[in-house]
């Protein structure tokens, strides 16, 4: 469970946990486009480890990112989060709050002393992902109905 994590910014941003129901509404249009909601929900989603934020302006829900507790076989540490469906609202997206997310993903990965967060990531997210520090492990994969991925890491 998430203790405290309320975060907001001087623009009318806030990130706080959420359900894995309040993500569907997000990741529906921005990583299922056309399929049905039940695409939308994850292995995982509703397990005691895991944790959604949602980024909020105003009230109203615009981004989400889901850390799961989750080993990837090719990282050697014990305490392991994958980082899943993290989207924002196409009209609210390249104006770096994405960032607001990954932040506060991060201070919640420290704040359980995670070892290692991993994600498998869309080739048009690469960029983003590089320029917070992660890099890519491997070549790139095709996720079936979903497209081209990179593993991608915080070491």
């Amino acid at each position: 469970m998430i203790k405290n994590l309320h975060i907001t910014t001087d623009s009318n941003f806030t990130i706080k946990p959420i359900s894995a129901e309040e993500t569907y509404a997000i990741r529906q249009p921005i990583l299922r486009a056309g399929k049905p909601i039940d695409d939308c929900k994850f292995e995982g989603d509703t397990l005691e480890s895991t944790f959604h934020l949602g980024l909020f302006f105003n009230d109203t829900l615009i981004g989400v990112a889901s850390y799961m507790k989750n080993h990837h076989a090719n990282f050697s540490e014990e305490y392991q989060y994958q980082l899943r469906g993290m989207a924002i609202l196409k009209e609210y997206q390249k104006k770096g709050l994405g960032t607001l997310l990954i932040q506060a993903g991060k201070e919640e990965l420290s704040n359980r002393k995670v070892d290692r967060l991993w994600f498998n990531a869309r080739e048009t997210a690469i960029q983003f992902y590089k320029n917070h520090g992660y890099i890519i492990e491997g070549k790139s994969f095709n996720i079936e109905g979903v497209g081209i991925h990179f593993l991608m890491t915080n070491k």
